[in-house]
């Protein structure tokens, strides 16, 4: 006689009786099959779920959540640089900053021929420095050239006098431009790369001409005080701005700090407590523009003991140049 469950329902009283189904799931085990050695909770017990371990590793102790449940971990972060990409220089490259100042103002006082070895090491500080504030390094041909064109400008301004410097200073740029635009050509990257080059070499050729101005403005019928002023102007600046002060506080603490010292030089040089205080001013000024220019910038130190040491003193001397010889006019 047939049995009417087993048609109907599938039911048969005479197969062996199967378990009964778990309200808590069975641990799934990476081989593809469910574990059966997994100790089950208690039905009247409260779950709690426990994360399965990776494949490979156990998870941390304390972590859990839905991608451990799975078995598996969530991906790591990125690993990359985060924070703000003001950091300013800091005591070590203004201390440098100070001793380079110093020394362009005691060559200046010992005659004009003797601010070309001082000036020279700004330019080189220089040229490197802009290279590697925008993320170009070795970048030894860029480099060199910029180098060059400030020590071409140097001996021009040696042999011509410092009455003729505007003529010197745009010749110079103007012909090491296309001398950089030609060689430019044998570049073989993409677009964006040559484009970025071209820039940071043109940038880093006409800073390093224009750290000249001392040289320039000693030749002048100013002379050499307007280099003294200004020179120790930025030093005083750059190193009142490094001390840990509330960000306006620091500005206007340097500030003053420069016009103090340019009351001081000026007095002491022929120049004018008024005058020197001006010019030491407006040197000041320049002085934390170039500063705050090399402070944009990850934590690098090679870009704060180049960059951070010379754009200070470089972005002054036009202005020392500019200034100082309407002063002694």
């Amino acid at each position: 006689m047939t049995n009417p469950y087993e048609h109907d329902y599938g039911y048969d009283p005479y197969a062996p009786e199967q378990p009964a189904q778990h309200p808590y799931p069975v641990p799934y085990s990476s081989s593809g099959s469910y574990d059966s050695t997994a100790v089950l909770p208690a039905v009247d017990a409260a779950p709690t779920p426990a994360p399965a371990p990776a494949p490979d590793a156990a998870p941390a102790p304390g972590h859990g959540g839905r991608r451990a449940a799975r078995g598996r971990t969530a991906p790591a972060a990125p690993a990359g640089r985060t924070g703000s990409p003001i950091i300013a220089p800091g005591m070590q490259p203004a201390l440098l900053t100070a001793l380079l100042g110093l020394l362009l103002a005691g060559a200046a006082m010992a005659g004009r021929p003797a601010i070309v070895a001082p000036g020279v090491l700004l330019q080189a500080v220089t040229a490197a420095g802009w290279f590697r504030l925008n993320g170009m390094w070795p970048a030894r041909q860029g480099i060199v050239l910029a180098f060059l064109a400030g020590v071409t400008a140097d001996v021009a301004l040696l042999a011509t006098g410092g009455d003729h410097a505007p003529a010197v200073l745009i010749g110079t740029v103007g012909g090491w431009l296309m001398l950089v635009l030609v060689l430019q050509l044998r570049h073989h990257g993409s677009a964006d790369e040559r484009l970025s080059s071209l820039t940071a070499t043109a940038a880093s050729t006409l800073l390093t001409v224009l750290a000249t101005g001392f040289l320039a403005t000693a030749g002048t019928s100013a002379g050499t005080d307007p280099v003294v002023v200004g020179a120790v102007a930025v030093a005083v600046a750059a190193v009142a701005r490094a001390v840990p002060l509330p960000g306006v506080v620091s500005v206007v603490v340097a500030l003053l700090a420069a016009a103090g010292s340019g009351i001081a030089t000026g007095g002491a040089t022929g120049l004018g407590t008024g005058d020197g205080a001006l010019l030491a001013l407006a040197a000041g000024v320049c002085g934390l523009i170039g500063l705050r220019v090399a402070s944009y910038d990850f934590p690098s130190r090679f870009v704060h003991f180049t960059a951070g040491v010379a754009l200070p003193l470089t972005a002054a001397a036009p202005v020392v140049y500019v200034l100082g010889q309407a002063l002694a006019g």
